[in-house]
């Protein structure tokens, strides 16, 4: 095959198939391994809303008047700069931590997550953070109390609580 001619073929693939997708088991790896890093809001209410203990512990890794505009009911409020000092005051290295910041534009729920597993916790990042919470429409607390926001349809369906994924 010529150089012309694989240059033809993988213009025809177009963008998505310039690279081939990688090798089930490779791929199979990879998605396990993600999903033992993150989790999402939709599991991480589901998990909250059932009986009994989650079995984690959610962390907000925002500043106070971050924490103060709304935050995730029952969640530990852990200002990232503060995790170094305080971390293992708060939280037990027995129970898995769930971080989350801001959305998916901010690294700090990562940043956060990453202190965290330096000093020995088992932690998980929950990918949307805040943003994602409030739009899928899931309940959350300011400083004046409680409160929810209707599910955005782009993020969440409206009629169900379960998406099917």
């Amino acid at each position: 095959m010529t150089t012309t001619q694989t240059d033809a073929s993988q213009t025809a693939a177009g963008p998505v198939l310039r690279v081939p997708p990688a090798a089930p088991a490779a791929a199979a790896a990879y998605f396990r391994a993600s999903l033992a890093f993150h989790t999402d809001p939709s599991d991480v209410a589901a998990a909250l809303a059932a009986d009994g203990d989650p079995g984690f512990v959610l962390l907000d890794s925002r500043s106070a008047e971050a924490w103060d505009q709304g935050h995730v009911p029952g969640a530990v409020h852990l200002p990232t700069a503060l995790i170094p000092e305080q971390a293992e005051a708060l939280l037990d290295k027995a129970v898995p931590v769930v971080t989350y910041c801001w959305g998916p534009a901010c690294n700090g729920g990562a940043r956060a997550a990453l202190a965290l597993a330096e000093l020995g916790f088992r932690v998980k990042e929950m990918l949307g953070g805040f943003e994602y919470w409030v739009r899928e429409g899931f309940a959350y607390e300011t400083w004046e109390g409680g409160t929810t926001r209707d599910t955005d349809p782009l993020t969440a369906t409206v009629d169900s609580g379960d998406c099917g994924c």
